[in-house]
């Protein structure tokens, strides 16, 4: 299988439905060589606008992946990231594309049976992937990731480190809804610590840019003391349910990877495509999850009850149209 740059940036290029959660790390929280790096990364006028961001990832995979034979990994990390500020702090979230490049190969190797993996991935650039990755690990390199992915849905989990009035919708052209800050202009793909530089050739040249847009943002800080009145509350009321495990991991990788004073970011990504804007304006998942928390904490089991069943049908319903595409 292959493909040209025009082909994968034909206008029948489909952005993945996937949704996203990214922690946006201070600049202090790098090395001086890294804070250096993406100080002059987020003044570039070469890095992807964060509106096509998700489409510039998307497309670099593509293009791994459709080469022959394929690239499960690039050979060096990226030098790309997504960019925010607050007030005059510069928050940097790093793609980390060859580690999530291993990571999701593994999760692919696991999940398919051995003898038909080779039918995606031969034999020996599975192998060769696999002692690369082993060797990077054997240098110490730590192993958790800045985003977290999920397809077809957004876990009820990712929605508790966030209030409701953290939403962030956008909606096409309509002036009217709340406007995401666009942090990013356009691309340079370098390692930290080298000079950015620009680079088109990842540049999707003929998607339009996606204007529909759904994302909550909070502080670390206030992300980690709700997950943590959250854990509380189920385990108290639910004991050892597979709710609160999924709570409890969330709250572990926080701890994991986040500055204290990072941001964290959930973004609907691709799966706004899913949602028309009706759909997008009533979504209140992260309100509901709260309520369906208060009511767990003070024993109203008809509100707890009445949340979870909204939240089940909006995100069933959207994990239906995955066997329906």
């Amino acid at each position: 299988m292959s493909a040209t740059g025009h082909d994968i940036c034909h206008d029948a290029f489909v952005l993945p439905y996937t949704a996203y959660l990214r922690v946006y790390q201070p600049i202090t929280a790098f090395s001086s060589r890294e804070r250096a790096y993406w100080r002059a990364y987020a003044d570039s006028p070469h890095r992807p606008r964060r509106v096509g961001a998700v489409a510039a990832e998307h497309e670099e995979s593509l293009r791994r992946m459709v080469a022959t034979p394929p690239v499960v990994a690039p050979g060096s990390e990226s030098g790309d990231a997504y960019v925010r500020r607050a007030g005059s702090e510069l928050f940097i979230c790093p793609w980390q594309t060859r580690l999530r490049s291993w990571l999701a190969f593994r999760e692919f190797r696991s999940a398919t049976p051995a003898a038909l993996s080779p039918a995606f991935v031969p034999d020996s650039v599975a192998e060769a992937a696999e002692g690369a990755f082993e060797r990077w690990r054997e240098q110490g390199e730590r192993l958790r990731t800045q985003i977290l992915t999920s397809t077809w849905t957004v876990p009820l989990p990712w929605f508790a480190p966030f209030d409701a009035d953290e939403r962030c919708l956008v909606l096409g052209t309509d002036t009217g809804q709340t406007a995401v800050r666009d942090e990013a202009d356009s691309r340079s793909r370098h390692p930290a610590g080298g000079s950015p530089a620009q680079d088109d050739r990842l540049r999707p040249a003929s998607i339009p840019e996606p204007t529909r847009t759904m994302l909550y943002v909070t502080e670390v800080a206030e992300a980690r003391r709700r997950l943590a009145r959250a854990v509380a509350v189920m385990r108290a009321a639910l004991g050892e349910a597979t709710a609160l495990a999924a709570t409890e991991q969330l709250d572990d990788w926080l701890a994991g990877v986040a500055h204290p004073r990072a941001l964290l970011e959930l973004d609907y990504g691709g799966l706004v495509r899913l949602l028309d804007d009706d759909d997008l304006r009533e979504d209140q998942s992260v309100a509901e999850v709260a309520a369906a928390i208060t009511g767990l904490e003070t024993d109203q089991e008809e509100l707890t009850l009445a949340m979870y069943q909204r939240l089940i049908r909006r995100w069933r319903a959207v994990q239906a149209l995955e066997h329906a595409n």
